[in-house]
C-alpha cells in the first residue's frame, strides 16, 4: 500500500485547495488537476485516482482507507488550521472523477441534528 506518496503532490495544491474551500462556502467549486503530478508520485493501484471524501464537522464519514490519494489529501486538510476552521459545522464533499477535476461542495450542518 502506498505510504504517503501523494503528500508532496497535494502540498503543492494546498493554496489553491484552501482558496476553493473558502469559495465553496457560497458556491460549488471545481478545478482541473494535472494528472502527471500524480502519476509521478505513485502507482494508482486498482482504485485509480478517483475518490470521494465526505467530511462532516472536520471528520471523514466515508471509507477512504483504500485510496492513498484521498488519505494523503485528508491528512493535509486536517493539519491545516485555516481549513479546519472552515470545516467547523459544515458538511464538505471533495471528489475527483475520471476527468481529473477536483470538485468541492460545502453545506452547513443543521443545528437540529
Amino acid at each position: 500500500m502506498d505510504e504517503r506518496s501523494y503528500l508532496a503532490t497535494w502540498q503543492k495544491y494546498m493554496p489553491v485547495i484552501r482558496l476553493h474551500i473558502k469559495r465553496s462556502l457560497t458556491e460549488d467549486q471545481q478545478f482541473k488537476l494535472n494528472i502527471t503530478d500524480f502519476e509521478s508520485a505513485g502507482d494508482k493501484g486498482k482504485s485509480g485516482y478517483m475518490f470521494n471524501i465526505n467530511i462532516e464537522d472536520g471528520k471523514v464519514t466515508n471509507k477512504i482507507s483504500t485510496s492513498a490519494v484521498a488519505r494523503d489529501l485528508y491528512e493535509l486538510l486536517k493539519a491545516d488550521e485555516v481549513i479546519r476552521g472552515l470545516f467547523k459545522d459544515k458538511n464538505v464533499k471533495i471528489s475527483v472523477g475520471k476527468s481529473f477535476i477536483l470538485a468541492i461542495k460545502t453545506t452547513h450542518l443543521s443545528t437540529y441534528r
